[in-house]
């Protein structure tokens, strides 16, 4: 026999609520692009991309300027920053879990304000592309170091008068923003 609400305790009732299940909504001009993973019983080999004069060919106008691998240690979080010229192209390997945080920022973008949290590797390649203006950080929940590799369209000056990079506080979204998910 199925239950109807009033068939929870009262003191359980107010608290009890459906999950969404909703698509959520995804920042304009963000894409997640697949990559094949050849597993075997010696290992795996995956082809991160094939490029035509420094181009992409998973991701037509988006030109390698620079290649760059980054490490979080367990219970970092590195964000949030935002290039104003720049687009990135991320790739957590499978074998690191990282939670990763995007916040469009750019006024007039059909998606302003939104933001988006999506896990990256554990055992799923893909990339994320991130457009200039976008606002993008990771957290590292696990207990292993997490390492990211991330593809450039512009090379980063840490020149104050030149950079390209600027910063928001780690949460200017809340704390919980960064929280594993509860429930």
């Amino acid at each position: 026999m199925a239950l109807r609400h009033n068939d929870i305790a009262p003191a359980f009732r107010q608290n009890v609520s459906a999950q969404d299940y909703a698509p959520k909504r995804i920042i304009d001009g963000v894409r997640f692009i697949p990559i094949k993973r050849f597993v075997e019983a010696g290992g795996s080999f995956s082809e991160l991309g094939r490029c035509n004069g420094g181009e992409l060919q998973d991701l037509p106008g988006f030109v390698v300027r620079q290649v760059s691998y980054s490490t979080m240690l367990p219970s970092t979080i590195k964000a949030f920053h935002l290039h104003l010229a720049q687009s990135e192209l991320w790739f957590v390997p499978p074998e690191s879990r990282l939670l990763m945080g995007l916040l469009d920022v750019r006024a007039g973008s059909p998606s302003e304000g939104v933001s988006m949290r999506f896990v990256m590797g554990d055992g799923q390649p893909r990339f994320v592309y991130i457009p200039a203006g976008v606002a993008h950080g990771a957290a590292n929940l696990g207990t292993e170091l997490g390492q990211i590799i991330y593809f450039m369209d512009q090379q980063f000056s840490p020149d104050p008068d030149k950079t390209d990079e600027k910063r928001l506080p780690w949460d200017v979204l809340g704390e919980g923003f960064w929280a594993a998910e509860r429930g």
